[in-house]
């Protein structure tokens, strides 16, 4: 690695607001974003709540909600890196996009329309594409054209770890010298008919139905799964000399990145942590650093009854005998599980917090797990000077990613 990758723009659409910082104060103040499912009619599904985004002008960019969401949060970051009025260094050509981004084909209303008597094929480009193209391609294609971006994509889709995956690969580009600067993150939206029935089919989702805001609560006792939710966060990297000479504000340095797969289940964990245990170290290698260096870690914290206890038990084993005096944070309690756009959103919030000198809580944890016995943050924000950060995911099919992220004033 013969260069050092920073952060110099990041945006957001979540459920708990679509700027950083509005994002940042909602999480420090504890708020949820889940409510009852708006998007379409739940009728007799087992969950009908959802964590949605509200804000119309980050949905009404496409008719696909992840290509709009994306669009959004590429947009802001984008503002963002160029504040200061001069734009990342280099050649286009050196130049691309790394995203994680959900691949659903076709919803059964459009596979309807298809075969309905009298269809009229796609006619405008726009409507094209998205006939030929899956969303993730039709995002990427959109990303890449409106930035200029002339390097081949990279399109990620390692499902819950993808969005973390976009930011390690883009990390690695840089880091070697294959691209100058990148546009990562990650964006998906599976609240539809297909999805949220597809996750009540794995009993996967929580079913409190009736209290919303408190059906997320990862590590706690009475967890019943996750909370499904949608957002996109896009973060500029780029080379930190490159940073530098053209005056950009850096918000973080991403330090390291390291990946594994648990080849045991689809929908489940290896039940010791062992793959996750193996992403980060692997990111703590890269970026040089040792377990004791970790000031904080964004967990993947579903609030599903099998993952929680294995994540617990890797960390355990990364942290040792300093394990219950590192903050663990479950953003996932406020936001629910934004699947491929999870990692990405994960690291702004961890990025943001971070130089905040806060980190967020893990809300609705009321009653302890005796196998989740770590220190969670349940009882409010708290001020916790970071200059260390692990962010990790963990996603469906046994893939794991963590990344490291540093203060910027961490050192030289």
């Amino acid at each position: 690695m013969t260069h050092r990758v920073v952060v110099t723009g990041m945006g957001v659409a979540t459920p708990l607001g679509c700027t950083v910082q509005g994002f940042r104060d909602a999480l420090l103040a504890g708020r949820s974003g889940v409510g009852p499912l708006t998007v379409f009619d739940p009728g007799g599904l087992a969950t009908r709540i959802a964590a949605e985004v509200k804000d119309p002008d980050a949905l009404g960019l496409h008719t696909d909600r992840k290509a709009s969401l994306a669009r959004w949060a590429a947009a802001r970051a984008w503002e963002d890196a160029t504040a200061r009025g001069s734009e990342p260094l280099g050649d286009r050509a050196l130049a691309g996009a790394s995203f994680g981004i959900g691949l659903e084909l076709f919803t059964m209303g459009d596979l309807a329309r298809s075969r309905a008597p009298g269809f009229v094929p796609p006619d405008t480009t726009r409507d094209k594409l998205r006939f030929l193209q899956v969303p993730s391609d039709l995002v990427l294609h959109v990303l890449c054209k409106t930035y200029g971006l002339r390097a081949p994509p990279l399109l990620h889709v390692s499902a819950c770890a993808a969005g973390t995956d976009a930011l390690g690969a883009a990390w690695r580009m840089i880091a070697t010298g294959r691209r100058r600067w990148m546009l990562a993150g990650g964006s998906d939206s599976m609240i539809n008919p297909l999805g949220v029935a597809g996750f009540c089919t794995l009993n996967a989702m929580s079913t409190r139905n009736d209290d919303p805001p408190r059906a997320s609560r990862p590590f706690d006792r009475t967890r019943d799964g996750f909370v499904l939710g949608e957002g996109a966060a896009a973060l500029v990297l780029e080379r930190r000399e490159d940073a530098l000479a053209r005056g950009a504000a850096v918000y973080a340095e991403l330090a390291g990145y390291g990946n594994s797969l648990d080849a045991h289940a689809i929908t489940e964990p290896e039940p010791e942590g062992r793959g996750a245990l193996l992403a980060m170290r692997k990111a703590l290698r890269a970026a040089g650093l040792s377990p004791d260096d970790i000031d904080c870690v964004n967990a993947h914290g579903t609030g599903t009854p099998k993952n929680d206890p294995a994540e617990t038990l890797a960390l355990k084993a990364l942290l040792g005998a300093r394990a219950p005096r590192v903050p663990v944070c479950a953003t996932k309690s406020m936001i629910g599980h934004l699947i491929s756009a999870a990692g990405a959103v994960e690291a702004v919030a961890a990025i943001a917090c971070m130089n905040k000198g806060m980190v967020h809580p893990t809300i609705n944890l009321r009653e302890a797990d005796p196998q989740c016995d770590l220190d969670y943050v349940p009882d409010g924000a708290r001020a916790h000077p970071q200059r260390a950060v692990l962010s990790s995911s963990y996603g469906f099919g046994g893939q794991n990613a963590a990344v490291v992220l540093l203060h910027p004033e961490r050192g030289p």
